[in-house]
């Protein structure tokens, strides 16, 4: 019998994801003294910054610089995603699945991230989180019902390409997404149907006099 694991969208955690990363923007901005754009010093402290956590141990910083934003623009296109792909999400995953994705794709993101050395510019944002996001999605739909995730694949390189730009953390993106993906794949095929699809017959006879 498999067991019936609750729905994270019972938790509404994209909801509170949302709400957690607009208060983190309302406390830098109180901090920055400007609500349109976060300061420099602001992001240096909160933000991803390469040679800090390679040479003065501030490892801390890969995690919140998921919930760090350099704008409001910035913000608000990250949360329509997030809004998006974790709704989503929140009817094919449990409560600690859902979590596991979020985290551990914005945290792949960060630690990719590292590859761009010590003299890399700051990065922040929780794009590296919604791009796993969109890849456990993406692959889940596909391949808990059978058919070929190629589909899954290509559409998820496809939005990876055209994200791509000046001022990105495309490195960011792809760890996301390719862990993302993983997580995603992994829960398709492991996990037993939740009910088996029931066939039933009905037979008539004749008589004839």
């Amino acid at each position: 019998m498999s067991v019936m694991l609750p729905k994270s969208g019972k938790y509404m955690l994209t909801f509170m994801l949302i709400a957690i990363n607009v208060a983190v923007y309302a406390y830098t901005s109180i901090i920055s003294g400007d609500f349109v754009e976060t300061n420099y010093d602001v992001i240096l402290q909160y933000g991803q910054v390469n040679y800090y956590v390679m040479y003065q141990g501030m490892w801390w910083q890969l995690f919140t610089a998921m919930f760090v934003h350099a704008s409001i623009v910035h913000l608000a296109g990250n949360m329509l995603f997030l809004l998006i792909f974790g709704l989503r999400a929140e009817e094919m995953f449990a409560v600690h699945e859902y979590l596991l994705i979020y985290l551990s794709s914005g945290l792949a993101g960060n630690l990719l991230s590292l590859l761009f050395g010590p003299d890399a510019p700051p990065s922040l944002g929780a794009s590296g989180a919604i791009f796993g996001m969109f890849g456990a999605v993406a692959i889940y739909m596909r391949r808990s019902i059978g058919q070929s995730i190629m589909g899954a694949l290509l559409y998820s390189f496809f939005l990876l390409a055209i994200s791509m730009g000046a001022d990105v953390n495309y490195l960011a993106h792809i760890g996301g997404l390719l862990v993302g993906l993983l997580i995603g794949y992994l829960l398709a095929v492991t996990r037993r149907p939740r009910s088996k699809p029931m066939h039933q017959y009905r037979y008539s006879y004749s008589t004839r006099s």
